[in-house]
């Protein structure tokens, strides 16, 4: 089923908080909400249909509709990790189409900061997962994974550790204009590649930020969009994809991208050059040059030179990407922020983004995320938003 057109993004809301000692899990949902429905217009009595993933508490769906004292009639809570709300706006957009609900909440919140959690720690591996005993003798963590994604890039392209801190850059370029954001001072490359080294070859500054907080999205019909008083942003195109370790045969060059990228794009209708802002998930500077190659901006091997010389920022390169500062500098809640992802993007698309940083008459907009571990099994989500 396409779901070109068949629904709106009409409510988007980031909470502000970048640490929440006081407030629980469920509250900053509840909040993220409530700040998500003023933004459209509606209430909770309005909501018929609930998305949230695992870092919802208790049993996800099932705990939250309750604390939230909805009454619904469509429940999602699909978990793939960090591209898990992008999916959710994919799967929100196909139940309306389908009829099951007209106004879907979307909701994301976590306090990995307050609770200490951060990429250099061990990765927690179920013991139910098909490949847990062959990684767990080996004390997996999330930055060595992704390094070992940078330092084959390197091998095999030529990919410089100047470059990856370019993208640093262009979100720190970013996040001076955000009044929210963790990290809002300008760096350059130099700063980047001279700060610690965490995994070899990512730097400190090559790492995103550990961050509580959340947000929502309010995902509706048509024909409820356009009764609102609110800028009309239309799902135009939607990909997900899993890539996994494929029975041994490991090949770190490319991620899910590759084909939740395609199908976004060949649902839309439009090419890459249409594409005017991006938002693309952030977790390591690494992270972004593999997408942006896998979504086709520009070809395998060649995204060292494409993000270098400042073309991510906005107003001065090719590409403007993560206008919020992204996980980089602005916010990463809940260890999955690709929610913050479609927000800054629905910001940009009603061209309500920083002035210094919004895209002169925004008609076309991606979002992508990813969940899991680049460098092992991981989803990959890809949105495409058009301004009506």
């Amino acid at each position: 089923m396409s779901i070109r057109g068949q629904a709106y993004i009409a409510g988007a809301y980031e909470h502000p908080t970048r640490k929440a000692e006081n407030k629980t899990v469920a509250q900053l949902h509840a909040e993220c909400a409530r700040g998500a429905l003023e933004d459209a217009g509606l209430s909770l009595r309005d909501v018929d249909g609930y998305f949230c993933a695992g870092d919802a508490p208790g049993m996800g769906g099932l705990s939250m509709v309750d604390y939230l004292g909805l009454k619904v009639r469509h429940v999602d809570s699909t978990d793939v990790g960090g591209s898990s709300y992008l999916l959710h706006v994919s799967h929100a957009a196909q139940a309306i189409a389908a009829g099951r609900c007209e106004v879907a909440l979307i909701t994301l919140a976590g306090r990995p900061r307050s609770e200490s959690h951060s990429g250099t720690l061990p990765r927690v591996v179920l013991p139910n997962v098909p490949d847990a005993p062959f990684e767990i003798p080996y004390y997996q963590v999330t930055v060595n994974s992704y390094a070992m994604v940078a330092a084959r890039h390197m091998y095999e392209y030529g990919t410089t550790s100047e470059q990856l801190a370019w993208i640093k850059v262009a979100a720190s370029h970013h996040a001076q204009h955000n009044p929210h954001a963790m990290l809002r001072e300008v760096v350059t490359v130099e700063d980047v590649i001279n700060s610690p080294v965490i995994s070899d070859p990512l730097h400190r500054m090559d790492c995103c930020v550990v961050s509580d907080g959340g947000g929502a999205l309010l995902v509706v019909k048509p024909e409820i969009a356009r009764r609102l008083n609110r800028p009309l942003v239309k799902i135009i195109g939607a990909g997900e994809s899993i890539k996994g370790q494929d029975g041994g045969k490991v090949d770190l060059t490319y991620s899910g991208a590759v084909r939740s990228g395609a199908i976004a794009f060949e649902e839309a209708g439009v090419s890459r050059s249409d594409i005017q802002y991006a938002s693309i998930y952030d977790s390591f500077t690494i992270t972004v040059l593999v997408q942006l190659e896998d979504l086709g901006f520009c070809k395998k091997g060649e995204g060292g030179r494409f993000v270098a010389d400042g073309n991510l920022i906005s107003g001065v390169g090719k590409l403007p990407f993560n206008t919020d500062g992204g996980g980089l500098c602005n916010n990463h809640p809940a260890n999955r922020g690709g929610i913050t992802k479609v927000i800054e993007a629905v910001r940009q698309l009603r061209g309500e983004a920083h002035p210094a940083v919004q895209v002169r008459d925004c008609k076309l907009a991606l979002a992508h995320g990813t969940g899991g571990l680049l460098g092992a099994r991981h989803g990959s989500a890809t949105l495409i938003m058009e301004r009506e």
